[in-house]
């Protein structure tokens, strides 16, 4: 028994052994995964600042690797024998490198959204399906004051915008003293902009408090260009304020499959050749068979006729002088025969001669 449990221990020392073998031997020259994540932060986003430096000034993208360098205390040699360690260890670096892209995509949603922001442009809307893309103020508090009577908006579509898409607007109104006279009604409207220059647009007035909506959405517009919209409160007294709030823009993406018709005049229909019987022409055999009896022969091709020239030709040479149908004697000339010569040749010199000779 003490045997078998001496090598049950040994089993287990040499299995110890061996996954301390197995483990990947870092040396001491490498960087640690923690600070290789933040030089490597701090390196992409030197490399980029560099990308922006004119021409001339050329000398500063070196600067700016260096500076990453000496915030860390580090080389450029140690730096790139590190990568080398890394790159025969992918497992590793991968890890390193997802942390790295999650810190510059966050980075890069914080700059995106002051730029929006500076140049009261809407940042990339989200992906997906039932997604509010209203990028401004949720209220607004309108009055008669000039400048202060209308809310405007226009959003640029993105790649998150497919075709088919419908657009929502959603509006929420609250008269405070009073709805104003109809005359003087806010009012409420929404085009859509597509690339092929096609605009769908849409209008309300608002008569009395309440959440209002306009809903726009092309089948065959194909892509979206932009969305545009406005609300105007031409209210001459400053007493009645409009509140407008709980604003939302919701885009729905098409689910169902659209059919498209072909074309009328790419089908090419062939018209159908009215039948025989109904045109009231029977066919040669029934002619025949209904005139069997009948001595007239039914001429069932079609000859030429003769013309006044070869029927005077065809009578002179019978001997019968008969005149063409149809034709006046008048009209008809005599044609005279001509008594036919002989050529008679003869081999004088060099010279061929020819004499007439009499009938």
């Amino acid at each position: 028994m003490k045997g078998l449990y001496r090598i049950q221990w040994y089993g287990i020392f040499l299995l110890v052994f061996c996954m301390a073998g197995c483990q990947v031997k870092r040396p001491s020259i490498v960087i640690s995964d923690a600070d290789m994540e933040n030089i490597l932060y701090d390196y992409h986003m030197a490399k980029a600042m560099g990308e922006e430096v004119p021409y001339n000034d050329g000398y500063k993208k070196v600067l700016y690797v260096e500076s990453v360098f000496k915030k860390y205390g580090i080389t450029q040699a140690t730096f790139d024998s590190s990568l080398v360690w890394y790159a025969r260890n992918p497992e590793t670096f991968s890890k390193v490198y997802t942390k790295v892209n999650q810190r510059l995509k966050a980075e890069r949603d914080v700059i995106n959204h002051l730029v929006s922001i500076r140049d009261n442009k809407p940042k990339e809307s989200l992906p997906g399906d039932s997604i509010d893309v209203w990028a401004w103020r949720r209220i607004y508090q309108l009055s008669g004051i000039p400048m202060d009577n209308r809310v405007t908006f226009t959003l640029p579509s993105d790649t998150n915008f497919k075709d088919r898409d419908t657009l929502r607007w959603n509006v929420r109104f609250r008269f405070y003293n009073g709805t104003p006279d109809s005359m003087y009604a806010p009012v409420m409207a929404m085009q859509i902009v597509y690339k092929n220059d096609s605009i769908l647009d849409d209008l309300l007035k608002v008569y009395s408090s309440g959440v209002k909506s306009l809903s726009l959405s092309g089948d065959t517009l194909g892509e979206i260009k932009e969305i545009r919209g406005f609300i105007y409160y031409p209210v001459e007294n400053a007493s009645q304020t409009l509140l407008a709030d709980h604003i939302s823009l919701m885009r729905y993406h098409s689910t169902d499959t659209l059919s498209v018709a072909k074309s009328d005049s790419t089908q090419t229909v062939k018209e159908e050749e009215p039948a025989k019987e109904e045109l009231g022409v029977k066919p040669v055999e029934e002619l025949k068979e209904n005139n069997a009896d009948e001595k007239t022969p039914i001429r069932t091709i079609s000859r030429p006729r003769p013309t006044v020239k070869e029927s005077i030709i065809k009578n002179e040479s019978t001997g019968t002088k008969k005149e063409p149908t149809g034709i006046k004697p008048a009209a008809v000339k005599e044609v005279k025969k001509e008594p036919i010569r002989k050529l008679d040749t003869t081999n004088s010199g060099n010279r061929q001669s020819r004499k007439k000779v009499p009938e």
